[in-house]
């Protein structure tokens, strides 16, 4: 079941502000990761200028980047791009592993919600099939960011009680 089928309210609100950090390395499948995660944010009712884009070499350099922004409390919300695409030796596990944990572990101490749209795939086709604009894991993110933002405020409501 979808959050559309769940009932969850994915319009955004114009008073957010919304980061994504993107992992340069592999660029034609984080752009349009990047692309679909846009998409998805401007379908959701944000506007352009509402987006903050921020480019990290590969993603490794995600997680670092990301604790930075959500430290500077500008934001209500984060979606970190990226794309490891397996090789020959084991570099891979080490990165998509770090990249996963380091992500992980900020989306657990961040008081904003951290999304991640990070694809670990074996070629490059699994890849640009995964980061599809409309229906890839960029658009995904941006949905997942939009119900959680809501949940993160629903959670926080409960306080006012």
């Amino acid at each position: 079941m979808s959050g559309r089928e769940a009932g969850v309210d994915l319009k955004g609100d114009e008073r957010w502000r919304v980061a994504l950090v993107v992992s340069r390395f592999n660029s034609e499948v984080t752009r349009q990761l990047l692309e679909g995660a846009r998409a998805g944010l401007l379908r959701a009712g944000l506007k352009e200028s509402q987006l903050d884009v921020f480019w990290v070499p590969g993603a490794f350099e995600i997680p670092p980047a990301a604790r930075r922004i959500v430290a500077q409390g500008v934001h209500d919300g984060l979606i970190c791009l990226g794309a490891v695409i397996r090789g020959a030796t084991p570099h891979f596990e080490y990165v998509a592993g770090e990249a996963a944990r380091g992500i992980a572990t900020l989306a657990c101490e961040s008081s904003v919600p951290v999304i991640f749209s990070v694809l670990t795939t074996d070629n490059l086709e699994q890849a640009m099939e995964r980061a599809g604009v409309k229906d890839g894991k960029g658009y995904d993110g941006a949905l997942a960011l939009v119900e959680m933002i809501h949940l993160y405020g629903r959670i926080a409501a409960l306080r006012a009680r």
